[in-house]
C-alpha cells in the first residue's frame, strides 16, 4: 500500500468551513466515537457537530462533572472520568471501555495543555509531553481490540505549534533548561509523528490515522497564559479584544478538520499526513521556531523519528499493542 502524498487534494473546504459544513449529507447514524477533551473548546463543538449527524460519542473527562454540564442538552452522549496524566486512569478507562463489548468507529484525540507552567507527572514527566502525547498513545494501544474490528479513523489534533520544536531526543522530558513553548512544540510534533507511525502500523487491518492543525482559535486551551503574554504575542489588546479576528477561527470552524479527517469519504484509502483547514498540507521547510509560515515541518513527518518515537513511548508507558508485529 502506497503511502499518502503530502499534498493538497482539494477538498472544497476551507478555513471558514464549519463542523456542520463538512458533515453535510454524512449520516454516523450506528457510528460510536470518542473524543478526548470533548467538552470544552474545539471538543465541544466536535462532540455536538458528530452527536448531531448521529453518532453516540463517548466523552471521557478529567473534571467528568463539568463534562456533564457543558454536554447537558446534546443527545447520543456519554461522559466517563480520564486523566491523561495518570496512566493507572488511562488503563481504568479503557478497560471499562472493553467490558462494554462496543467498537470504536472514530477515535479523536483532541485533549491537550499548552505553554504550561513546568509541571511534572508520573515519574517526572514533562506534563506537555506527557498529557498530549504519551496519555493519548496508551490510550489508543489499550482500545486497540475495540478499534480494529470497526476499521476506525484515529485523529490526532496537533498544532501549529509543531513548527516551534522537534523531538528534543536528549532531553524529551525537558529537564535541561525547561521552555514552555518548546515543550508545547515537541508535544505537538509527537501528535504528528503518531499518527504517521500508526497509520503505518494499522493500515493493513483498516485502520487509518492523520494528524491536524485546527488552527487559531481562543478557547479554554490558553488557561495558562496571562493575558500580559496575549497581547505581547499580538493576539489581543489592552482590553481583552482581538486585535485581529481574521487571523483567529469561531470554535466551529476550529472544530472543521478534526471532523472532516474523522468522517469525510474523501480520505477513504488515506492515512498518515498532517492536515490543516479541510484539506491534506503541503509540507513546508522552516526553521524549528518559525511558526509563522503554513504547512508542515519534515521533522513531524518523518517516518523514522515517527518509528523512533512510537518506541520510546512504548517503553514509557508499558504498552504497544503491536509489539508482536515487529
Amino acid at each position: 500500500m502506497s503511502l499518502t502524498p503530502q499534498q493538497k487534494i482539494g477538498s472544497g473546504f476551507g478555513a471558514s468551513s464549519t463542523a456542520d459544513d463538512v458533515l453535510r449529507g454524512v449520516d454516523l447514524a450506528g457510528k460510536l466515537a470518542i473524543v478526548t477533551g470533548g467538552y470544552s473548546g474545539i471538543g465541544l463543538e466536535t462532540t455536538r457537530a458528530l452527536a448531531k449527524a448521529g453518532a453516540h460519542v463517548v466523552v471521557p473527562a478529567r473534571r467528568p462533572a463539568s463534562a456533564r454540564e457543558a454536554l447537558a442538552g446534546v443527545d447520543g452522549v456519554e461522559v466517563d472520568e480520564l486523566d491523561l496524566g495518570d496512566l493507572d486512569s488511562v488503563r481504568a478507562f479503557a478497560d471499562r471501555f472493553l467490558a462494554s463489548g462496543r467498537t470504536v468507529d472514530v477515535m479523536i484525540d483532541s485533549a491537550g495543555i499548552m505553554a504550561c507552567p513546568e509541571t511534572r507527572v508520573g515519574p517526572g514527566w514533562e506534563a506537555q509531553f506527557a498529557t498530549n502525547h504519551l496519555g493519548h498513545f496508551a490510550l489508543v494501544n489499550r482500545l486497540w481490540p475495540a478499534i480494529e474490528p470497526g476499521g476506525a479513523r484515529v485523529v490526532s489534533v496537533s498544532s501549529a505549534g509543531h513548527r516551534r520544536s522537534g523531538i528534543r531526543w536528549d532531553d524529551v522530558q525537558w529537564e535541561r533548561g525547561y521552555d514552555k513553548w518548546g515543550a508545547y512544540g515537541q508535544a505537538k510534533t509527537a501528535n504528528v509523528l503518531f499518527a504517521v507511525r500508526l497509520d503505518e502500523l494499522a493500515r493493513d487491518s483498516g485502520v487509518r490515522a492523520f494528524a491536524l492543525h485546527p488552527g487559531g482559535i481562543l478557547t479554554p486551551l490558553q488557561r495558562h497564559l496571562p493575558k500580559e503574554e496575549m497581547v505581547r504575542l499580538g493576539w489581543i489588546d489592552e482590553d481583552g479584544e482581538l486585535r485581529d479576528p481574521q487571523a483567529f477561527k469561531t470554535p466551529e470552524q476550529g472544530a472543521a478538520t478534526q471532523v472532516w479527517a474523522a468522517t469525510s469519504p474523501q480520505l477513504d484509502g488515506l492515512g498518515g499526513v498532517y492536515l490543516e483547514d479541510c484539506d491534506i498540507a503541503e509540507t513546508h521547510p522552516g526553521d524549528e521556531g518559525n511558526a509563522t509560515a503554513a504547512g508542515v515541518r519534515p521533522w513531524a513527518v518523518d517516518p523514522d523519528q515517527a518509528a523512533r518515537l512510537w518506541d520510546l513511548s512504548a517503553e514509557l508507558t508499558g504498552v504497544d499493542a503491536f509489539a508482536s508485529r515487529g
